[in-house]
This record gives C-alpha cells, structure tokens and sequence, in this order.
C-alpha cells in the first residue's frame, strides 16, 4: 500500500476535497464510485490526491497508488498497474490474495504465453485485475489513485476502460451493494490536444453513470496569497507576496516555488518556471545536483539501487545527497526504495539543463544497467529509449524489437506499431553485422502493418504496405512477394479502394501456382474472392472460392477455410440472414476461433451481428455484438475495423430502442472523434444529438468529412446533415445532401448502397415540407421525389449483396413511399399507417416520426379522435427520447388542428431525462452552459439545449425559478455547504 505523502498546506480545495470526501464516503457504503480529476500542470492534482488519499487512510481505506511516465514515444504497457501489483507483491500481508488471481502474474514478470496464446488471454488478464481488486475491497474499502492518466499507454486506457465499465463499478443486480472501492485519476487538462489519445476515452468514461469528473481551476488570488503566508516560516513583505500572487496566476507549484526562490535579490527572480526550478536545484551541493542529474535521466520515478549504480558513488555519499534532495522538498521518497521527483516539471527542468555529452552518457549507463534488470513493465522499452538517447543505435534495435515481440505478447498492437517503426527509423543507421539475424525491412515493415490494422490506423497500414512493396527487390522470393501484395490488397479493402484491391489481389494470385497447393496460395485466393467480390466480378469470386476451401481443408489451413466460408456465404445466395447463412458463418467462427486467428474471427462474428440487425432481431444483434466486442478483448483487437464496426452496431442498435443518454456525451467534438474513429465513433451519438434538437451536431458531422473521412464517415455525416437540413426547412440543401452522400458512397460497379433508402425518404420528407408550405413550387419539387423515390425504390430491392432488404429497408421505403405520396398529394392515413407498422421492428424514434404524420393525414380528413390518439403516443415517445424538434413539431399540429392531449402538467417533473437531471444538477450550482458542457464533455450548445428543455418542462420562466422549482419538487437536494 503507497504511502501517504506530508507536502504543502492545501488551500482553496474545500468544495473539490468534499464532493471527493462524498464520493469515499459512499464507496465506503457499498456505492463504487470513480472521479477523473483535470487541471493544468502545477495546478494542485496531486496534492489534492494525497489529501483525499490521506483522509482515505486515516478512515481505514487501504490506498494503492499508480503512476504513468512520459517516456516519448516508448509505451511501457500497464505501468501505473504494476507499480500496483508491485507494491501489493512487496507487502506479504497480500500474498494469498495475489497468489489466488495468477494472470495478474502476468504482469509482475511471469513468462506468461506467447503469439497468439497470450493475446486470447488479455480479457482474462482484464478480468482477473477486476477480480483481484475486488477481492482487495472484501478485506477493507479499497481506494485506487491514477496519477498523470495523459501519460497513459494505450494498454493501461483499455484495463481502465474495462475496469471501469465492465469491472468493479459495476453494481450488482437488485440493488445489493457493490464493492467497496473507489478510483481516483488525475490527468493534465492543458496536455489533451485535440488528437490526444486520452480525450475519446475521457468522453466515453464520463457517460457512465458511475464515473464523475472534477476539474481543478486555478485558484484565487486570496488563496494563492493565503498559501504563500503558509510555506514561509518568516513573513514574506506584502509587495512580495503580491508579486508572487501575480506571477503565478492561480498555480498552487508555480507559486510554491517562487516562494523557494524569494530569498534572492529582487533582479535575480527567474522569468520562467524552469528558472525557478533551477534555481532551487542550484542550491545543492555538487554531489545532490549530480544524483538529480542522474535520476531525471531515468524518469519521475527510480529505484534505488539502479541510481546508486547510475551515479557510481560510495552509499554513504548516495544517501546524505538523497537527504539533501528530500529535504529541499525536489525529490519524495516513495514505497519500494524509490525516488521520485514532487514535481514532473521539476525533472523536466533538470533534464532539459544538461550538457548533449553528458544526457548521452547517462543514458548509456541506464540502458546498461537494465540489462539484466527485465522487469514487469517491459524492461526492453524503456533501455531501448535509453539506447536511443545515447546514440547506442545497434542496442536501440535490438532492444525495439525486443520491446516489439513484448506487446505483442500482451496484446498492446499500438505500442507494438509504435516500436517496430522505431526499430525501421534505426535499420538504416546500424551496419549489417549488427542488424538481428533473420529480419529484413521488407518483413518488418509488414509486421508494422498488421499491428497497425489491428490498432485501427488502417491508412497507416495501406501506407506501410505499399513501402514493403516498394523495398521488394527482382530477385526477392514469390512467396514474400505474393504475402505483400496481398496484405495489401486486405488493407486497401478496409479503406475501400476496391479496384486497387482488385488488382493487387490478381497480382498476388498469379505469382505463386495453384499446383502444388501451398498455404500462401490459399491466402491469396482468399484475398482475391474478397476483392473481386467488392468489383462485381462475382463468378471469378465463386469459382476462385469453390476451389480454395477445398484445397484449405485439405492443408488443415483452419483460418484461411474460415475466411473464404464467411465470402461464400454471401456468393452463394445464403446470405447473412438466413438460417443456412447464419450456419455458415457459426462454423467459420469456430475454424477461426481454434486457428487462434482473431481478424478472421472478428470477421465472422460482424457477419453474424448485422445479419440479425439487416433480420430486425436488434436484441439478439446486440449480443452477437457483444460477444464480438468481448472476443476483441482477448485478442487486442479493441482499435481494429470489425470490432469499430461491431462497437458502431452496438451503439446503433441502442439508438435505435431509443436509449439514448448514453450516446450523447461522445458528440462534443466530432473532429476529435474522427482522429480516431470518424463516423465509426460519433455516428448513433450524433443521430440522437439531432433528434434532440441540438443542430450543432451538423457542424460536428461536417468536422467529421474533413478528417480522413472513410465509407462510415461519409455515410454518418451525410445522414446528420441530410436529415439536420430538412429539420432547417431547407429542402434544397436536404436534396443536394442525399445525392451527393448517395454519389460518395457508390461503388465503382454501381451498386447503390443499401443507405441510399433512408437518405432518399429523409430528403423526400424535406421536398413535402416544402411543397406544404409553398403549394406554387409543385411543379418543381415533382421531378426531385419522382427521382428520389427511383432511388429508394432500386435500393431497397436490391441490395449491396443483390438481395432484397431487411426490415429496416423496408420501413425506410415505407416512408419514402409515403413522403413521395404527400409531396404529390398531400399526407395519405393508409401510407402513413404502413410507414408506423413497418418501423414497428424497433426503431422508436422513426416510428414516431410516422406517427406524426400519420396524425397529421388523420387530422386532414377529420377523423380527429384516432388523430388524437397517434398525437398522445408521439407525445409519449417523444418525452421519453427527449425528442425536442418533435415535441415542437406536435405542438404545432395540435395548436393548428385544435386537439387537447397528454397528461398535462402534472407529469412535467417526471418527464426529465437522465441527461436533463445532470444538467439540472449544475444549474443549481449556478454553473453557466460553458461550464455545464465542461463538466458533462458537451459542446455549450447541446448544455444550451438541454437547460431549454428543463425550462419548457418544468414550466419555469428562467433558470433560476427552474431551480427553485426542482427544490420545492424534490427533483434535486439543496446543496451543502462547504467552509472555503
């Protein structure tokens, strides 16, 4: 268990430390609760921690503390988690509990598997972290502090994300307590640039409804001026704590160390931080300021045996120098025999004021020492840092592959990318003689494209391809050669251009013969079946398919057999959603699940999700997508295109049962989404956020295309921005959108995407609002929904697999059928009523959609009472989504048609959202929309929204008789409040 360091006094955090006092005290009662705390550096995060920390402590929570370290570009996979584990396994109290969870060995240095063995075994390790943890909390309540999360390697992101939505916040059904544990995490604020890996995660996290977030802001000048009174044992005059007030601007370490440095002469103040810092540091003795030379070469934190070998100097002398550092408050002495510096700007300043020679030479000495010294956060990492630094290049490559083959085996294809890269920037620089035996950059440079296919970055893995193909000499080997292009040829389906696929694919093929068979032919028929496919050359893929799968079988190529079955399924007429097809793509699966080869697998088990949802089973979608999702876990695969694609369906078939509060959060920056996931990420997000009435969503489905902008983004913006122009009113627009989204997403055979339907019958529904409202423009509009309606009619009869479309298909034809009908005519009862029994297969939100308009052709023919009775269930609908345009829209046909529905106002308070209860929450706290969006990762605009609704809801005037009306109705409790 850490310990709790003693620092500076704190001040001006009472209301932070009491709503995090708040949230131990009902983890403590069974309640697990997670707070991810923001502010800029030096701001007061980690003091802040060690006061919650300590006051865990001393009210008898055990306290385990991680911390992440800036090594560059190096990853060092799960390093907060075992710093963790390390200071467990260093406490024998913890034995047996350790000892009972043994994948967590894993991490602590075991062997553990390897290849393929070892990344089916990440959910494992996920959940025996979980359970270890929670085994931890039975004993006593249990807190976890996170220190510097945008440090975090991409590995640790995901056992946080797990643990954190799927682990131990998770409560138990029935309302029985959960476990006793808390998570505290802080992250610098100022660091998260738009791309910033941390932000998507952030974004995601804060939507569960047990993870919080607290920012730190700078203080204020009071309290500032209080602390700088309280670090000084003699009065400091007025003018100087105004100065220092003034010069720290609100940041507790800045102004902590100009207080260190008051003592000297007015004109020798430093102008900047690092002078502060380096000026403290130069008060030292020789023989301290070295050992702070030697330890900012390791990083924030160093062993103590490892310094002592690093600064060679007697132990004597290494300590009296150590007690200096501590007791000038520039290092803190941690668990374990380690060191760390109270400040990372305080190393970064250290670091930054040494000689090139001398930076060079000390990282030499560590790359040295850790050799030998392998230790559980993969040791090859950071000495291939270290080699890098001191211009050791033959040591840094064999020490980034090392660290390479290391993520592979934990299932981190990021880090793996990141140091196979590392390793191909140093091939050219080390002589032949030192290059490891066996490798070639032909080979590693496909082996950086399949971890970068695996972690998502699928153009880097076309870009990475096309370098091995290029570094192919005349004489290299037709089997390599083949490989090549044929890898290329898969990347460059995921990024869908399909002719160059074709073509590589053909090239691929006719390299190696058929005769005799050979696994590498298998693989590029396989290939070949797929990319032919896609170019409407159906009978080359069926007979090249019909062929493979026979030779597969008979070489025992389990995977390749499982690919080309999931092709077949689709070729041969038993498509995705039919029992035979389904059949299929089950024993794919299965071939692929015992070959280990989890793309394959992942293949197969998208398959199955959008055959039950093309099929209407949205639940039983759901759980194949699930299942999908947790099978990714087990290969790392999380970042990858099936597993993105299965995540987008998840989230879609939860837009479309209308649960929508928790996709909302993750539309605040779409542009930020795109760096990552595009359309993939943002889409059902951006859907609801429409249907909300927040039409700021179109500037996100706009920043959306002008990031990399693949097949899903164009679709996801196209919808947004079609259906956001026909909620403007601006039919032309809604038109041009549709076709142009239509005319993106075609394929070079000309097939229209199976999307064309619903963009058709959205811009059909703008062309009949505008005809309603200017019956003079018929004549015009006629041709446009005789086109669009063309459209909707040629896709939904044959689809992107040639065959007729499902239940959702047929719903979105329904209403352009309609929609057409009442651009023509007028609004038609008999059409409408088709259109709400065809969107009855699930869709909540089109289906009253329909309604309405079915109410409104209902109306028109004055049959008012069934008029009143679709209107109560749009009404009803509505509330429940929070569907605000559509809630205006009935408004207004019932103040034209003069009809009374509803339940009035008495079920005003109960109509509020989960979403709307949050932001009800922080406007009691007088919180403007900026900082409401702030707190909850919404754009001002959607929090400007939201605070509109709650107004209309509760019948209030303002936001301050919206509160007092939230008050008096018990829909949030008075605040407490908190000495400053």
């Amino acid at each position: 268990m850490s310990e709790i360091p003693v620092g500076r006094p704190l001040v001006g955090r009472g209301a932070e430390l009491a709503r995090l006092d708040g949230v131990l005290e009902r983890a403590r009662a069974g309640e697990p609760r997670a707070v991810l705390i923001a502010g800029d550096a030096g701001v007061g995060k980690t003091r802040t921690l060690d006061e919650a920390a300590a006051r865990a402590a001393g009210a008898g929570t055990a306290v385990l503390t991680g911390h992440c370290v800036d090594l560059g570009d190096v990853g060092l996979p799960y390093l907060p988690f075992t710093e963790i584990l390390g200071a467990l396994s260093a406490d024998g109290r913890f034995a047996d509990v350790l000892a009972a969870h043994p994948e967590a060995g894993r991490l602590l240095g075991g062997d553990g598997a390897s290849g393929d063995a070892a990344r089916s075994g990440r959910l494992r390790l996920f959940e025996d972290m979980a359970a270890l943890f929670a085994a931890l909390a039975e004993t006593a309540p249990l807190l976890l502090v996170l220190e510097d999360l945008h440090w975090a390697d991409q590995s640790s992101r995901d056992l946080l994300r797990f643990l954190l939505s799927r682990g131990v916040l998770q409560r138990p059904a029935g309302g029985a307590p959960g476990h006793r544990l808390a998570l505290l995490a802080s992250y610098r604020a100022d660091d998260l640039h738009r791309r910033h890996p941390l932000r998507p995660l952030l974004a995601e996290l804060v939507r569960l409804p047990s993870v919080e977030r607290l920012e730190l802001r700078p203080l204020a000048d009071a309290d500032v001026a209080r602390l700088v009174r309280a670090l000084r044992d003699r009065p400091l005059p007025e003018a100087a704590v105004r100065r220092i007030v003034d010069r720290a601007e609100g940041n507790a370490f800045y102004a902590e160390e100009l207080v260190a440095a008051a003592d000297l002469p007015e004109g020798g103040l430093p102008s900047g931080l690092a002078d502060v810092l380096l000026i403290r540091f130069e008060r030292l003795s020789g023989t301290a300021q070295r050992v702070l030379r030697t330890a900012a070469v390791a990083g924030r934190r160093v062993g103590h045996d490892l310094l002592r070998d690093a600064v060679a100097l007697p132990e004597a002398e290494l300590e009296e120098a150590l007690r200096e550092a501590v007791g000038h408050r520039i290092l803190v002495a941690g668990s374990g025999d380690t060191y760390s510096f109270r400040h990372a700007l305080a190393r970064e300043a250290v670091y930054a004021d040494l000689l090139p020679g001398e930076r060079a030479r000390l990282h030499g000495a560590f790359a040295r020492l850790l050799t030998g010294r392998e230790g559980p956060s993969g040791g090859a990492a950071e000495r291939a840092h270290h080699y890098r630094e001191s211009h050791d290049l033959p040591g840094a490559l064999a020490a980034s592959l090392e660290a390479a083959d290391h993520a592979r085996r934990m299932g981190a294809p990021a880090e793996e990318l990141r140091q196979v890269e590392a390793a191909l920037d140093l091939w050219p620089a080390v002589p032949d003689g030192a290059r490891p035996a066996g490798a070639d950059t032909v080979t590693l440079t496909l082996r950086a494209s399949a971890a970068a296919a695996h972690a998502g970055e699928l153009h880097r893995a076309v870009a990475l391809t096309r370098s091995a193909l290029a570094g192919l000499g005349e004489d290299s080997d037709l089997e390599l050669a083949a490989r090549v292009r044929y890898t290329l040829a898969g990347n460059l389906l995921n990024v869908d251009n399909l002719s160059a696929a074709h073509a590589h694919s053909s090239e691929a093929l006719s390299l190696i013969p058929a005769d005799p068979p050979s696994p590498t032919w298998v693989w590029a028929a396989a290939t070949h079946v797929a990319a032919a496919r896609q170019v409407g050359e159906t009978g080359v893929a069926l007979e090249v398919a019909r062929r493979a799968v026979a030779v597969a079988e008979e070489l025992g190529v389990a995977d390749a057999r499982a690919d080309l079955l999931i092709s077949l399924t689709g070729l041969e007429g038993e498509g995705r959603t039919t029992p035979g097809g389904r059949e299929r793509l089950l024993r794919a699966r299965e071939l692929a699940r015992r070959a280990g080869n989890g793309q394959v697998e992942m293949r197969a088990l998208f398959n199955l999700a959008i055959g039950c949802f093309e099929s209407g089973e949205l639940r039983e979608c759901l759980q194949r997508a699930e299942e999908g999702l947790e099978r990714a876990g087990h290969f790392g695969l999380l970042s990858s295109l099936y597993p993105r694609a299965m995540s987008y369906l998840r989230h879609l078939v939860h837009y479309t049962l209308g649960d929508w509060d928790t996709l909302l959060d993750g539309s605040r920056d779409g542009a930020r989404e795109a760096a990552r996931g595009g359309g993939h990420t943002a889409g059902p997000a951006l859907y609801a956020a429409l249907a909300r009435g927040d039409l700021g969503a179109a500037d996100r489905a706009r920043a959306l295309l002008e990031g990399p902008c693949d097949w899903m983004t164009a679709l996801v913006a196209g919808i947004v921005l079609t259906d956001a122009a026909g909620l403007r009113g601006d039919a032309a627009e809604a038109v041009r959108r549709a076709r142009s989204t239509v005319d993106a997403l075609t394929d070079e055979t000309g097939v229209l995407p199976s999307a064309t339907v619903r963009l058709a019958a959205l811009a059909l529904g703008a062309v009949a609002d505008a005809v309603g409202t200017a019956p003079a423009a018929d004549g015009r509009w006629r041709a446009t929904a005789d086109e669009l309606v063309g459209l909707a009619r040629e896709s939904a009869r044959h689809g992107e697999d040639g065959l007729p479309q499902g239940p959702e298909g047929r719903a979105w034809l329904a209403r352009a059928e309609a929609e057409w009908t009442r651009a023509l005519s007028g609004p038609d009862p008999a059409a409408w009523e088709r259109a709400v029994a065809a969107f009855a297969y699930g869709d909540s939100y089109e289906r009253a959609r329909c309604r309405l308009r079915r109410a409104e052709a209902l109306l028109a023919e004055g049959r008012r009472e069934e008029a009143a009775t679709e209107a109560d269930a749009v009404r009803e609908e509505a509330d429940r989504l929070g569907a605000l345009p559509l809630r205006e829209r009935l408004e207004d046909l019932l103040r034209r048609g003069g009809l009374a529905v509803g339940a009035g106002g008495d079920g005003r308070a109960a109509s509020l959202t989960a979403r709307e209860g949050d932001v009800l929450r922080l406007l009691a706290l007088g919180h403007s929309n900026r900082r409401i969006g702030e707190e909850l990762f919404i754009s001002a605009k959607t929090a400007s929204v939201h605070v509109s609704r709650i107004l209309a809801k509760l019948e209030a005037s303002s936001r301050t008789e919206a509160v007092a009306v939230a008050y008096r109705e018990g829909l949030i409790a008075p605040q407490p409040t908190t000495p400053g």
